[in-house]
This record gives C-alpha cells, structure tokens and sequence, in this order.
C-alpha cells in the first residue's frame, strides 16, 4: 500500500482540493493518507507554510499546489513500479 502525506492546514481552499483529488485516486489505488496541519507545528509551518499543499509519496515531495487524478495516478503508478509505464521524474 501506498503512503501518502497532505501537508494542510484549515481554510485552505487547494489542500481541499488536492485532498479531494486524492479520494477520488484512492477509489482505484490502495493507499493510505495522513494529512498533517503544518499550523500545529513551527517547525513544519516554516517548512511547508508557503508551499501548501504539500503532497508527500512514501516520503517523498511529489506534488506542490495542485495536482490532477491524472497526475496523481501517473506518480503513484511510477512510485509503485507502475507496471513498466514510463514517465517524467517527479522532484
């Protein structure tokens, strides 16, 4: 299974709309998803503040702002092994 981490934080109207993009994706891809408020931490807020959202794959940045299901699908099926489907590198 896949891990996911939402860097997030409230009335944030893109982290809703990249969380909703990931409940859409996770109808047909197991993965689970922790959704962090970087507001509960200094640490994070100076890290991930400005960026939000922030979308982590198995530890890793891979989506910042928005990212389409299609996208998504693409990344996770890369970050997975993907089945030989090839794509761009994600940063």
């Amino acid at each position: 299974m896949i891990a996911l981490t939402l860097y997030s934080r409230p009335g944030c109207h893109l982290c809703e709309e990249m969380k909703a993009t990931i409940d859409r994706v996770a109808r047909s891809i197991p993965l689970t998803v922790e959704v962090i408020d970087v507001s509960d931490d200094a640490e994070l807020d100076t890290r991930y503040g400005l960026e939000i959202p922030v979308l982590l794959v198995d530890g890793k940045k891979a989506a910042k702002y928005r990212v389409s299901e299609e996208e998504l699908t693409r990344i996770l099926r890369t970050r997975a092994g993907g089945a030989g489907k090839a794509g761009k590198a994600v940063p």
